[in-house]
């Protein structure tokens, strides 16, 4: 039987990815290393895979906006251990990453030794975080990112196109679908978000995006 682990960096900087490569490989010399570079490499990446052990996520990839990414993930692959990898160090952000299922959190700014404790520890099933952090256990923020995991893959398409301003016939062209089913899943987006139009989804969506550095 294969014991080999699947290992997924996704970052859109090329140094950062190779130094995260290398961090792995010193932690776990035999593991199979797979790279994206945005959102939508990353879930064409994991759809493609029958089995990933472990991802590494950056934050602000193309396509992510902030938490929404994390969120999405979550929402599709519930059983997926996600370590994020971010230049924010934030720790209201950090806990709300936790709360949304991460199972870790490693500063970009970490030196190599730590990266590679990091991701040691992370491989043999704990949690790890930097020193010095507490988690947050304010009520609300939490709710909110678990119930935009909580839409499916569609409804997540859907979402995003509202944020973008398109009409209920556009989004339906551009899924191939008819615009009753995208009422249909309007109505659930809204259900599940606990809002009742667009504008409150769109800002419900908005309010996980991350300040800018």
């Amino acid at each position: 039987m294969d014991s080999t682990q699947t290992i997924v960096i996704a970052d859109d900087h090329p140094l950062f990815r190779g130094a995260l490569y290398q961090a792995v490989q010193m932690a776990m010399s035999d593991a199979r290393l797979l790279e994206a570079d945005s959102i939508d490499s990353l879930l064409a990446l994991l759809g493609g895979e029958d089995e990933v052990d472990l991802l590494l996520l950056d934050l602000k990839m193309p396509g992510a906006n902030g938490l929404e990414g994390l969120a999405h993930l979550r929402g599709q692959y519930p059983d997926l251990p996600v370590v994020v990898v971010s230049a924010t160090e934030d720790p209201t952000i950090i806990s709300q990453v936790m709360k949304m299922g991460a199972v870790g959190f490693i500063p970009k700014s970490s030196p190599m030794k730590q990266l590679i404790e990091a991701l040691g520890c992370v491989l043999q099933g704990d949690t790890w975080l930097p020193e010095g952090i507490e988690l947050d256990s304010a009520p609300g923020e939490d709710s909110l990112a678990q119930r935009l995991s909580s839409l499916t893959p569609q409804q997540y398409k859907v979402l995003l196109m509202l944020r973008d301003g398109s009409l209920n016939k556009q989004i339906a062209w551009e899924l191939n679908v008819s615009e009753a089913t995208i009422k249909a899943h309007i109505t659930a987006i809204f259900r599940k978000l606990g809002v009742k139009n667009r504008t409150q989804a769109v800002i419900a969506l908005q309010q996980l995006d991350l300040p800018q550095d």
